[in-house]
């Protein structure tokens, strides 16, 4: 008999957990109510809340509507999204994360004050980026990987910033080469702007994904910080795999196996995890 562990530490982080607590509360009411982009990057619970009668939109849709309600998910915004629903009349429930909200105002507040680069380690075009550069009127830099730091113009002040799932070790090496090459007359800060809730689950899923014959990571393709800590099972247990749902798991991959781990991403609902155990027990009959 198989023995499967779910980790507890994998799931909805805070962010995501509100932002969908805010759409059933919405729901619940009858109304109608879009949602600007896919509210979490897990096709299973965009699924489920479609059912519910969630309607998911794109920025071109957002320039149509008028007088409806329209939920911003954890990711956040930049401010012509928040001028374009006053425009509209449109009722914004805004769902964006604490913590990105925060470093929405930080950014904000440093591009107000004038000088220098904002420079931003994140993933060009990911929703939360977006919103972050929005703040400077699309004039911060944006740096995907420790390789394009070099790009920088060092004879200038810097502020580094990082999208919240960003990996805390790569931000480290960013900050290590520009106080390496910065020149001494020109300033540099960094902010460490890491979600702790993220990067705390990194060195947790090694010890998880150590202990097991087999990893199956649950996660959609779309997420960001889902294929940091895959990689991060991967690098610590070579039989692990991501799969989407139950349907993604070959029966081959248990041969042999005497304890499989379910771990997840912060986008990833435990109502799916306990999905995928509940098929590995049918296939282990």
């Amino acid at each position: 008999m198989i023995q499967i562990e779910i980790d507890e530490g994998s799931g909805f982080c805070f962010g995501v957990t509100t932002a969908i607590k805010k759409a059933e509360e919405e729901l619940a009411q009858g109304t109608t109510l879009y949602c600007l982009g896919d509210i979490v990057h897990n096709g299973r619970e965009c699924d489920r809340l479609r059912e519910m009668g969630l309607v998911t939109i794109n920025h071109d849709d957002l320039r149509q509507l008028h007088d409806v309600k329209v939920l911003l998910r954890a990711h956040g915004e930049p401010p012509e999204t928040y001028e374009l629903a006053r425009q509209n009349n449109i009722e914004i429930i805004d769902a964006t994360c604490p913590v990105v909200l925060q470093l929405q105002k930080r950014i904000k507040k440093q591009f107000e004050a004038g000088g220098g680069q904002i420079v931003i380690f994140g993933k060009k075009g990911h929703a939360e980026v977006l919103g972050l550069v929005g703040q400077t009127k699309s004039t911060a830099i944006v740096i995907e990987n420790f390789d394009e730091v070099a790009k920088l113009d060092f004879t200038r002040d810097i502020y580094l910033y990082s999208q919240t799932t960003k990996s805390l070790d790569e931000f480290h090496r960013i900050i290590d080469y520009i106080q390496a090459h910065i020149s001494p007359e020109a300033t540099f800060k960094s902010f460490d702007t890491i979600c702790r809730s993220v990067a705390n689950r990194i060195p947790n899923i090694s010890s998880f994904a150590a202990k097991h014959d087999l990893i199956l990571f649950v996660c959609g393709r779309k997420s960001s910080n889902g294929k940091v800590l895959y990689n991060e099972c991967l690098h610590v247990n070579p039989n692990s795999h991501l799969i989407e749902d139950p349907e993604e798991i070959d029966p081959a991959w248990l041969s042999d196996i005497r304890t499989v781990g379910i771990c997840g991403a912060t986008s990833t609902p435990r109502w799916l995890m306990e999905q995928c155990r509940d098929a590995v027990l049918q296939m282990d009959v």
